[in-house]
């Protein structure tokens, strides 16, 4: 199985949000065992490196960042991802993002908290819940 994980589910991990924390992490666990191949857009890098490197410390920010390369293959974005993120009826144009790269790495899903923000997507989106019981 190929899932792309969205950024709200990484940050319930890193920041412990509850009652997020434990179906976001058990996914990501998943991941990590080998039991599916998890992908991450590589602008979501970018934006857990600043909240992080923010509200903690730039060591904190650069372990993760090193802990997310080593887990999750990355999804290049180049123009031609950014050209179809904006093709897509999203009002959101970072969720479009998200979509257009998990099309282009082939991902089956989009493990996100915001499933009805990826109602036009080309990848259907799941909710961690709802992905561990597949």
């Amino acid at each position: 199985m190929k899932w792309l994980i969205d950024l709200n589910v990484l940050l319930d991990v890193i920041q412990q949000r509850l009652p997020f924390f434990d179906s976001s992490a058990q996914v990501i666990s998943k991941t990590v065992r080998g039991e599916a191949a998890g992908f991450i857009a590589s602008h979501e890098l970018t934006t857990i490196y600043y909240i992080v490197n923010r509200h903690a410390n730039r060591q904190a920010a650069d372990d993760i960042v090193d802990w997310l390369l080593v887990h999750f293959e990355i999804i290049p974005q180049g123009a031609e991802v950014f050209k179809r993120a904006r093709q897509l009826a999203f009002a959101d144009f970072e969720d479009a993002a998200v979509a257009s790269a998990a099309e282009a790495a082939q991902c089956e899903f989009i493990v996100t908290r915001n499933v009805v923000d990826f109602t036009n997507s080309p990848v259907p989106a799941i909710a961690p819940a709802d992905l561990l019981v597949l």
